[in-house]
């Protein structure tokens, strides 16, 4: 009697793939590991290539033609950036932007600094409290800022000329006048930012570990001096982060100036603190002249960018100095 293998059996054996899927498995499972960190930062870079630098292109691409919505649009190359520093309207615009812009920045970073400071190292009772009010100014409306402060620096009835008066002050009009008006918008900004900035600063300053101060105390340093020697180059790093993000901010003022001149957009009947941001909407949104707005777009962001990079050489040179 033969005994034969049955055809399944054969089958079976004859089949049988050498064990090739876990590897091919642990490839796949590698390649998605390797992956995922590209799929978690994708939405990133999709919202801001298409809501940050396509418009940016775009600006730039706009900025070399006469665009008109209505009326078409040509190519004239760079003569929007001729006409652009040929206008004294717009010198007069960057004059009060760099004006607004050093009214605003320097005294809001000093008090915010200072408030910091205050909030650290004074025991007050309910101290979180405090800390946290200082988020009042930046959440409150903008608009309820403006009517405030518009009724505050008013010439007939409002506040401030009522105590200049006091001390024997003429009322000023605040809207007509060039430097009143950039303290008005100035004060309106610093107002809005002076509290996340005093965040900011108390955050760094309880990160400083309390040794530094003690060895500081022990070598006779007293409050003023452990202040400049400890706290500010401690400080440094935030200091230079919120200098750019004022100064980003600074330059980009438009909301403050926009709600003070309302209805109109030329910051005043002299245009005396219309700045960049308002001028471009007046000149894109107001006159459709959408190629001469985006030269000033264009303008306000080389500005930016130079800015910006001045301020990274600065800080590191101070850096390489320590």
């Amino acid at each position: 009697m033969v005994l034969t293998s049955s055809p399944q059996a054969e089958s079976v054996g004859a089949e049988r793939p050498p064990e090739r899927a876990p590897r091919r498995r642990m490839r796949a499972a590698s390649r998605m590991d390797a992956a995922a960190p590209y799929a978690y930062i994708a939405p990133f870079f999709v919202i801001f290539a298409v809501f940050g630098l396509f418009p940016t292109l775009f600006t730039f691409y706009v900025a070399l033609f006469d665009w008109n919505p209505i009326g078409g649009q040509t190519f004239i190359g760079l003569k929007n950036f001729t006409d652009l520093f040929s206008d004294e309207r717009f010198w007069n615009a960057l004059r009060n932007t760099f004006s607004i812009w050093v009214l605003s920045t320097v005294p809001q970073l000093i008090l915010a600094l200072f408030l910091a400071q205050l909030l650290n190292n004074v025991r007050l009772k309910f101290a979180n409290l405090f800390r946290m009010s200082m988020l009042v100014p930046y959440i409150t409306s903008v608009v309820a800022t403006t009517i405030v402060f518009a009724s505050l620096f008013g010439r007939d009835y409002g506040l401030i000329n009522g105590a200049l008066g006091l001390f024997g002050v003429g009322p000023i009009d605040f809207k007509a006048d060039t430097l009143a008006s950039h303290i008005l918008v100035s004060t309106m900004v610093l107002w809005r930012w002076f509290g996340y900035n005093t965040l900011i600063y108390l955050a760094a300053l309880q990160a400083i570990p309390k040794d530094v101060y003690e060895a500081a105390a022990i070598d006779g340093a007293g409050g003023f001096k452990q202040f400049i020697f400890v706290t500010i180059p401690s400080l440094r790093p935030v200091i230079i982060f919120t200098v750019v993000v004022s100064t980003i901010g600074g330059l980009q003022v438009f909301t403050e100036p926009l709600l003070l001149s309302s209805p109109g957009l030329t910051g005043g009947a002299g245009r005396q603190y219309q700045t960049l941001t308002l001028f471009l909407y007046e000149q894109g949104f107001g006159n459709f002249q959408f190629g001469y707005g985006s030269a000033i777009g264009v303008t306000l962001f080389l500005l930016i960018v130079a800015f910006s990079v001045i301020n990274f050489l600065l800080s590191r040179r101070i850096s390489s100095d320590d």
